[in-house]
């Protein structure tokens, strides 16, 4: 698709088997949620503020998730202290008499029961994340940051750059994929965590902060790097080889990392683009996306179906919630295939099962994450913020998603190992499918056992008869 923006770097081709939902989360958290000047990916979503595009068949509009606590009652501040006596008493006991204070930090045991509360509900949607772990998921939904422009992670103790972002003042000060930094401002960072790392390294725009980094060929180079305010699209168009690596122009593929308040703005440039290059076929990737907005997610679908029912929502008290798009786009009339794996969660989940319900793609790929909750946050006096699980939602056609997953039309999962381990299979059967020439495993090997009996049978006719 040449006449689409420059592409830029694909995601990696998804590798290993579905993990559970928890696991999901965490590592979510773990990988996305210190992306320097570059924000986080949500790991859970928030219901923000429906407006026009969002029509609810209850007639009502949700409240934008909430960041003002309202006080207590005297009754309620009395209710909660006699309910949860019991923990103080053992506080004080173990304050006074285990054996080693030193491991006696309060802030940890506070954390661990009400961290115990929530394991106990069963519902690994529900979390307590504190304060400053907070202010880093959220920043990124609005689609811009101030900082270097680059993603850090973890790597045996290292803090390891892990992508930079073309045009960031990490990549025109010479930060590459793959250096660790050593050093910020003059300080080692041995002993730092990653969220310690984030902190000092994010800033405003226009300040500086120095990094001594390790080059992958061993050198180290201190570079000073002038903060910026990042803008980094959730939507993004990728090139196309097929299976002979031969450039695809009749094709697109976008990939889709999260839902913003951008993606809807960012997906109808891309589709325009499309369009004027007539490309009438498409392939979303929304593999390891782990969801977003729920505003955005029912925008973004609504580009691909006119006026239709993108999901529905059902409350604790059995009532229900419909959600559709008030107008189509430049994706109505095209052909659809969607990418999924087992990392591709929630929002991603929303967009994929609405759109096969109305018959508009096909799914390609390995089961989803299986996460049909709808989380609004809930921020507590000390500034932390606990997620909880207010309904559930379903599909259009009310399959149930939450614990099972949306299932692919065609399964195809990414092999770890063998000659096919560097290639993206889940996209080289899209762009099959697409194109018409997709067998399915079956059929394939019917096939080749067809040809190889026709084969023999020439050979027979060919070969010299013995009188």
């Amino acid at each position: 698709m040449s006449e689409l923006p420059q592409p830029q770097p694909a995601p990696p081709a998804p590798r290993g088997p579905r993990r559970n939902i928890a696991a999901l989360l965490i590592l979510i958290m773990l990988l996305a949620a210190f992306a320097l000047g570059v924000g986080v990916i949500r790991i859970v979503d928030e219901p923000d503020g429906r407006d026009a595009f969002l029509r609810s068949a209850r007639g009502e509009v949700a409240v934008t998730a909430p960041v003002i606590r309202e006080p207590d009652s005297p009754t309620q501040t009395a209710v909660r202290a006699s309910r949860f006596a019991i923990l103080d008493e053992v506080y004080e006991i173990l304050d006074r008499d285990f054996v080693d204070p030193a491991s006696f930090e309060a802030a940890n045991l506070r954390t661990a029961a009400i961290n115990g509360i929530i394991d106990s509900l069963g519902d690994p949607h529900t979390a307590f994340i504190d304060a400053e772990d907070y202010r880093l998921t959220s920043e990124d939904i609005g689609g811009s940051f101030e900082g270097i422009g680059c993603t850090v992670n973890d790597f045996d103790g290292e803090i390891t750059i892990v992508t930079v972002f073309d045009g960031s003042p990490a990549q025109r000060s010479g930060v590459r994929d793959g250096d660790v930094i050593l050093e910020v401002d003059g300080e080692s960072i041995a002993d730092w965590s990653l969220q310690l790392a984030v902190q000092r390294i994010r800033g405003p725009a226009g300040t500086t902060v120095e990094l001594l980094v390790r080059h992958s060929d061993g050198t180290e180079e201190l570079l000073p790097i002038v903060r910026d305010r990042i803008v980094v699209p959730s939507v993004r168009s990728l090139p196309l080889t097929d299976r002979q690596s031969n450039a695809v122009a009749d094709i697109g593929h976008i990939w889709i990392s999260q839902f913003t308040e951008t993606t809807r703005d960012d997906l109808i440039n891309l589709l325009e683009a499309a369009a004027n290059a007539n490309v009438g076929k498409l392939i979303i990737d929304v593999r390891n996306n782990p969801g977003g907005l729920l505003r955005a997610t029912v925008e973004t679908t609504g580009e691909f179906v006119d006026q239709e029912v993108i999901l529905r929502e059902i409350h604790r008290d059995g009532e229900e919630e419909v959600f559709r798009d008030d107008r189509g786009g430049n994706g109505i009339e095209m052909e659809l295939v969607i990418l999924i794996n087992g990392a591709s969660a929630s929002g991603a989940e929303v967009m994929a099962a609405a759109l096969r319900d109305h018959g508009r793609a096909v799914l390609i790929g390995e089961v989803t994450a299986g996460k049909g909750t709808v989380n609004l946050p809930r921020r507590l006096s000390d500034g932390s913020v606990l997620y909880v699980s207010i309904a559930r939602w379903i599909s259009p056609n009310r399959t149930v998603i939450e614990g099972v997953g949306v299932l692919p039309d065609i399964e195809v999962v990414q092999p770890e190992t063998g000659f096919e381990a560097d290639l993206d299979v889940q996209l080289i059967t899209a762009i099959d499918y697409l194109r018409g020439q997709y067998q399915p495993p079956d059929a394939a090997a019917d096939s080749d056992a067809e040809d190889s009996s026709d084969a023999d049978d020439s050979e027979a006719q060919d070969a010299p008869q013995q009188e």
